[in-house]
């Protein structure tokens, strides 16, 4: 940790007098709130060194696209609650030298405090922050782990501390008077490697599963794509082991209006291959007795998870019966028709069964001519093409099931298509369930979170329960 003195580096306005109490261990001012036994309401000024950060100009081109890390907001958002060692923009020294951002050091601590508020990101080298981050070199009294986690659990009381009409902003007097609820230091670090260990699990599990859809999207690609085991039958040479000798792909490629295409394979449209390709409905949300049931309901914006587990809401039995939702089987392939911003045109694939919205599109397999995850991987890769012909057959964007029905694809033979599901389909599996068992962790690790660093319970009577998990 660094140095032993804690003045703060921003200058303005001193410290607001008043109080604003948080929900468990951070404070503007000294709430009157008892501490737990052992623990102490600490001015986290007293703890750690304050500083903030600037933006170099951009009129001066040579400031940028050096080697200093520069952490924006788009940072941060990405990588809500991790430590991180690269970001998407870098200034330079001379970046620095011009301006008043400052070159912060690995562990420092980092908060955005405007345009989008209660952020959380941990520097895993030296690098700079623009100004809508509050930044906090931690010293020998405070864990750098500990404060991540209060100010993540602390991230609803970050709009009482905010204040602006048009956008929200914690000030500096505010933050200056930031207190923090602390443990002892040995408490403070046993309580970050619990969370700390969770949050690796997740972690873990996060990057197999990105190796996992990799991996079937690479063989899908090769396959079906570039056709590369026909470009080496061509050249007698035998790519692919996996392929069984009765699904042998052909040697040779033929024009189609598709562009090339392997012998023996046709081009077809989106309709061809599916049994059903249809949309839902919203109940009235005017009707309390629809809402907060135990029946899945999927919207667009949930299509921003490659495999869908679960509904952000759920309705009743009766608000289905009073709808135009319908019931999307598992294993279906779910598409984004609206929604804001990237939305329109992401392609999930649903884990189990749910009804769904009049934003989401779902295609149901034909089995005759095609194969859950062939149909998902084939339409999932189309995002920007899906885009251009929505914009360009709607006045309002919209990707309709009359659009998605009649959209070109090449189409292999049935065998081959069953041979890429028996090759993906366990890899599928894999992500699915580690999937699940991340969100499991991630239930775990957001019940303990508040309980810990608030001290509402204790490291002994939870490090077992964790050991057992991780």
């Amino acid at each position: 940790m660094a140095g032993s003195r804690a003045a703060t580096r921003t200058g303005g306005r001193p410290a607001t007098s008043g109080v604003i109490v948080g929900d468990f261990s951070l404070s503007v001012g000294i709430p009157n709130k008892p501490a737990p036994e052992c623990w102490k309401w600490t001015a986290l000024s007293e703890v750690a060194r304050l500083e903030t950060g600037h933006t170099p100009s951009r009129r001066h081109p040579e400031y940028w696209d050096g080697d200093v890390p520069w952490i924006g907001i788009k940072d941060a958002t990405e990588n809500h609650g991790r430590t991180i060692h690269d970001t998407i923009q870098h200034t330079n020294k001379l970046g620095i030298a011009n301006s008043s951002a400052r070159l912060l050091p690995e562990n420092t601590v980092c908060l955005s405090r405007t345009a989008s508020v209660g952020y959380v990101v941990v520097m895993g080298r030296p690098m700079a922050t623009s100004q809508d981050f509050v930044n906090w070199v931690c010293l020998e009294r405070i864990d750098h782990r500990f404060l991540k986690y209060v100010l993540l659990a602390e991230r609803s009381a970050f709009q009482r501390f905010a204040s602006g009409t048009t956008h929200q902003t914690i000030y500096f007097p505010e933050v200056k008077a930031f207190h923090v609820c602390l443990p002892p230091l040995p408490e403070q670090r046993s309580i970050a490697n619990i969370l700390g260990a969770l949050d690796d699990k997740i972690e873990i599990y996060g990057r197999m599963n990105e190796t996992l859809e990799a991996m079937a999207r690479a063989l899908f690609k090769s396959w079906f794509v570039d056709f590369d085991p026909v470009r080496a039958n061509a050249k007698g040479s035998d790519l692919d082991s996996r392929i069984s000798a009765s699904n042998r792909f052909p040697s040779r490629l033929v024009d189609s209006e598709l562009g090339a295409i392997p012998i023996g394979w046709r081009t077809t449209t989106v309709a061809e291959v599916c049994s059903s390709i249809f949309s839902g409905g919203t109940p009235s949300t005017r009707n309390s007795e629809y809402w907060d049931g135990d029946v899945p309901w999927l919207s667009s914006g949930e299509t921003r998870s490659k495999f869908i587990l679960d509904t952000e809401r759920k309705i009743t039995s009766l608000g289905v019966r009073n709808s135009s939702t319908r019931l999307a089987p598992s294993y279906s392939t779910v598409i984004a028709s609206a929604g804001q911003g990237n939305t329109r045109g992401q392609t999930s694939l649903l884990a189990f069964e749910s009804y769904v919205n009049q934003s989401v599109v779902v295609l149901v397999h034909d089995p005759k001519t095609s194969s859950p995850l062939h149909l998902f991987f084939d339409l999932e890769r189309r995002y920007e093409e899906f885009r251009r012909i929505s914009d360009g057959h709607s006045s309002r964007g919209s990707l309709t099931t009359k659009l998605l029905a009649s959209i070109p694809i090449v189409l292999p033979p049935i065998e081959l298509i069953r041979e890429f599901e028996r090759l993906v389909a366990p890899l599928v599996a894999r992500a699915v369930a580690g999937l699940r068992e991340s969100r499991n962790l991630l239930a775990l690790r957001d019940a303990l979170l508040p309980k810990l660093v608030s001290g509402e319970i204790r490291v002994n009577n939870v490090e077992r329960i964790v050991s057992q998990v991780v």
